[in-house]
């Protein structure tokens, strides 16, 4: 139901060979609310319209697609290389791809990638880090002009903004809680990538499961409240983003209701266990005398 929201990591040195699942993917963090909860609902928000556009609307004939299918599969793959690469680049891309599937070239593959993948590794790592320099640039922006604009906004070590909404009158959960939320959660630029609103169904979870921006801000909040929840990336999803829907390096921006808090009790205080040494070195030593006998 909602997003894996946790670490962070910068652009690793990499192998030319994995190039693409490292520096252009930046694959999403494996931690936030919970990430297969998150895909589960997400699927479920797809309007259903995008599953069953019309045939007519294929570029090719039923007997074609299977094959353009598998075209948009490796394109899939790369998916991002086109904020990181120049139309000219991309189209150098396909050509090194389309060279290399029809065997149009003689030039040594193996020779190819370890005389220039080290190269476009760095080319892509720097453009990359400029990239999600941006975009913490703007994050950081939006922050600022929401504090100027909100008295009651207050910003905490973390750099989490906290903006109350409405006032709660019920217990405040702890990080070993679980809580039941309303949210809706959005880019600074107003693109919602996921919201239990528009789905019109609450969620729960563990709230030591959830990025660390949410960990704090409900431990801020009362059962019944609402507020406005302002995470910059160090404390949301880092510099690798979460997949296609949360860009690397990006601030996020949640109103979340807390509806319920379910606290586990303490565990009761057990009775120290007392060892008598001198009534067991006196039975050891009764013994050995039998023994001894």
């Amino acid at each position: 139901k909602t997003h894996d929201i946790s670490t962070t990591a910068s652009v690793p040195s990499m192998h030319f060979a994995t190039f693409f699942v490292a520096t252009v993917l930046i694959a999403p963090s494996s931690k936030a609310f919970t990430y297969p909860n998150f895909l589960k609902y997400r699927h479920r928000a797809i309007h259903k319209s995008l599953w069953t556009s019309s045939l007519s609307s294929m570029p090719h004939d039923d007997d074609e697609m299977p094959f353009y299918a598998m075209g948009v599969n490796y394109a899939l793959q790369v998916n991002g290389a086109e904020t990181l690469l120049t139309k000219d680049e991309l189209d150098m891309l396909v050509k090194g791809f389309s060279d290399t599937l029809h065997r149009a070239s003689d030039v040594d593959t193996r020779t190819v990638l370890q005389t220039y993948g080290p190269t476009l590794n760095d080319i892509l790592s720097e453009r990359n880090k400029k990239k999600i320099d941006g975009t913490k640039l703007e994050g950081a922006a939006f922050i600022k002009h929401f504090l100027d604009c909100n008295e009651d906004a207050t910003q905490t070590e973390s750099g989490l903004v906290y903006c109350e909404m409405t006032r709660g009158d019920g217990v405040t959960p702890t990080s070993t809680s679980t809580v039941e939320v309303h949210y809706h959660g959005t880019l600074i630029d107003g693109t919602v990538f996921d919201s239990s609103v528009d789905r019109g169904e609450t969620i729960s979870f563990p709230l030591g499961n959830v990025i660390k921006g949410w960990q704090e801000g409900l431990q801020l909040m009362k059962e019944g409240g609402k507020a406005v929840l302002l995470c910059p990336s160090d404390i949301a999803y880092g510099d690798k983003g979460n997949g296609p829907v949360i860009p690397p390096g990006a601030t996020l921006k949640f109103e979340v209701e807390l509806i319920q808090v379910t606290t586990p009790p303490e565990p009761e205080e057990q009775e120290p266990i007392r060892i008598n040494l001198d009534e067991i070195i006196s039975k050891q030593q009764k013994q050995q005398c039998c023994d001894d006998c």
